[in-house]
């Protein structure tokens, strides 16, 4: 086969490259795209015509990148980047005539509380932007902000993330809650009641949060049992409404589970619980990923 002709490369089709080559599966780069499944397959038809390669195979798991796909992706993604400020050069960002794809990295409680509000903005604006609000995964949010797989993180942490450009969102303090009319919390929150109750953690790996409270504890000889991991807040609470098991939660994320579970002081000191607004240093120049952070800081502190 000849030179590819680059009229017959388009926009739409490096998108779809970068989408499988991120995702490794056609349902999931359809999903990140917003488009149907066929629309994405005939996208890597013209796509593999166009390059006189498979550029993705098929496995039972999803598609792999052949080792020219692996050769054109830096490339591909230096055009993208290229592309994108090329057509928002000397002009200043306006949700109401965008329609990017901005991804957000966040608890179901920031979603919970910033994600309508935001949705109502740019609907009242116009806006053809599409918002994807995954589930956070603490431990890769740098990872995922510096590949692009995320553009703007919300990540709780007790000092400022390593590796990426952050601004503090809000504090908090952390307090103890479990169902109404739980015995540990009969008589008040005592260091006795709160290692004797099983408790129920937020993620599946190991937080600073987790690894803090269980140094204060040791530190007098104790510990706590760990009876449950989940990944979202929600699951928390509907678990604790319905056993004796006890969990620490924010107080903001407290208030909204209110009228399921009680919350009561912590029997020890904990540093407070601080919400970063993360992303890449790279998106610095893109308005688009700055709106949004902006948009966020703003819809955070409101409440």
């Amino acid at each position: 086969m000849g030179r590819p002709d680059i009229r017959g490369v388009d926009l739409a089709m490096l998108r779809t490259f970068d989408a499988l080559l991120r995702e490794r599966s056609v349902s999931r780069a359809a999903s990140r795209l917003f488009l149907s499944q066929p629309a994405v397959s005939a996208s890597l038809k013209r796509l593999r015509e166009t390059f006189d390669d498979p550029l993705f195979t098929r496995t039972a798991h999803g598609v792999v990148p052949t080792p020219r796909a692996l050769a054109l992706a830096p490339r591909v993604e230096a055009v993208l980047q290229e592309l994108q400020q090329l057509l928002h050069a000397d002009r200043a960002f306006d949700p109401a005539t965008s329609d990017r794809i901005l991804r957000i990295g966040g608890s179901d409680h920031s979603s919970h509380t910033m994600l309508p509000e935001l949705c109502r903005e740019l609907h009242a604006c116009g806006s053809r932007i599409r918002l994807a609000w995954e589930l956070a995964d603490y431990s890769r949010m740098p990872e995922q902000l510096r590949k692009g797989d995320i553009d703007i993180g919300l990540l709780p942490k007790m000092a400022p993330a390593a590796g990426v450009e952050s601004e503090l969102l809000y504090e908090d303090a952390y307090i103890a809650v479990a169902r109404r009319g739980h015995p540990g919390f009969a008589d008040g929150m005592s260091m006795e009641a709160f290692c004797a109750a099983r408790h129920v953690v937020l993620g599946q790996s190991r937080s600073v949060l987790d690894d803090t409270m269980d140094q204060i504890l040791a530190r007098q000889g104790r510990a706590r049992h760990v009876q449950a991991a989940v990944t979202t807040f929600g699951q928390m609470a509907d678990l604790l409404a319905r056993t004796d098991a006890m969990a620490v939660f924010p107080k903001r994320v407290a208030e909204r589970y209110s009228a399921q579970l009680d919350a009561m002081p912590l029997p020890f000191e904990l540093p407070s619980y601080s919400l970063y607004v993360c992303w890449d240093a790279r998106s610095n120049g893109d308005e688009a990923v700055m709106w949004l952070k902006e948009a966020l800081v703003r819809m955070g502190r409101l409440r």
